[in-house]
């Protein structure tokens, strides 16, 4: 179902902690959107930096929409970003996570809301793109992954495509990620975005045009960054975060499908059950990575059982 393109306004979410030093340049991107009906919300952690006070300038000359600052829970960043998505007043027709330190090509939230409405307006939606890797100077460090494979469940199980500072939704999708993370901590939202939407029937979408420059820290930078990313793909680290999210989904078995419920029921025997079964529930299940190493490397995880 397909209809004419949106005017109705869009709110950008950012959590900021001390972003002082590239903050102005996100805002003056977002500002310069071809997208004319803005607002932002700023959940700020408890800056000590310029942050709060930068945020209260553009709030001055913003001429988009109007600026909500709030103060964060104080308790992480995917704390401050569900303080974001649950706030009771939080009101637009489309969502879009940002990040304090990136720059958002000028046609990002256009390009994001022109695909949704002409394809899956009327389900939970989600646009995501690939995104350039920039250096602490702006320049072009490289860029993110293409993936190919769909976007779905089966993939969101075991790996997050999703990036959150890609990321816009419409309302649909908010309510369900504001009514599914009521009661679920989760250890990153865009995730579990990509989770709940997939899980209760609806679309997300994964682009292939880089839309956002997402500037990458120092200490990514030559061997530090390799071991990091080494790090964060340790067995132990996401069978955390896989605990989180199974956690989460079994405490929202309403919102999902009937397909869903049946592939967490694989899932869960993939992660509990014996040798034999793990690897039967596995390959039943259809639960799949992106790439081909990815999927050797989920095989090996379930036959040692550190999914």
């Amino acid at each position: 179902m397909k209809r004419a393109p949106s005017s109705g306004t869009l709110a950008v979410l950012m959590a900021t902690l001390n972003g002082a030093a590239f903050l102005e340049e996100q805002l003056a991107s977002i500002a310069g959107q071809t997208y004319p009906d803005i607002d932002l919300w700023v959940s700020d952690d408890g800056s000590t930096d310029a942050t709060i006070a930068i945020l209260q300038q553009w709030a001055k000359r913003w001429t988009k929409g109007r600026v909500v600052l709030l103060q964060g829970p104080g308790a992480g960043r995917a704390e401050n970003f569900r303080a974001l998505i649950s706030h009771p007043e939080l009101r637009a027709e489309y969502f879009a996570f940002a990040n304090q330190d990136d720059i958002w090509e000028p046609e990002k939230l256009a390009t994001s809301i022109q695909w949704i409405e002409h394809n899956a307006f009327a389900v939970a939606s989600v646009f995501c793109s690939r995104k350039l890797k920039i250096a602490q100077n702006g320049a072009v460090a490289g860029s993110s992954p293409l993936y190919q494979r769909p976007a779905e469940f089966r993939n969101a199980l075991v790996q997050n495509i999703a990036s959150g500072n890609t990321m816009l939704f419409n309302r649909t999708a908010q309510q369900l990620l504001a009514e599914s993370c009521r009661n679920v901590e989760f250890s990153s939202h865009d995730w579990w975005l990509y989770l709940i939407v997939t899980g209760a029937g609806g679309v997300v979408h994964f682009d292939p045009q880089p839309l956002v420059r997402e500037r990458q820290p120092n200490q990514r930078d030559g061997w530090q960054g390799q071991l990091a990313a080494a790090r964060a793909m340790l067995p132990a680290r996401f069978a955390d975060q896989a605990d989180r999210n199974i956690q989460g989904l079994v405490r929202n078995t309403e919102l999902l499908t009937g397909d869903a419920r049946k592939i967490c029921d694989l899932y869960w025997k993939v992660r509990s059950d014996n040798f034999i079964r793990r690897i039967l529930a596995l390959h039943q299940s259809g639960v799949y990575r992106q790439t081909v190493l990815g999927q050797v490397g989920l095989y090996l995880a379930a036959m040692f059982g550190r999914l």
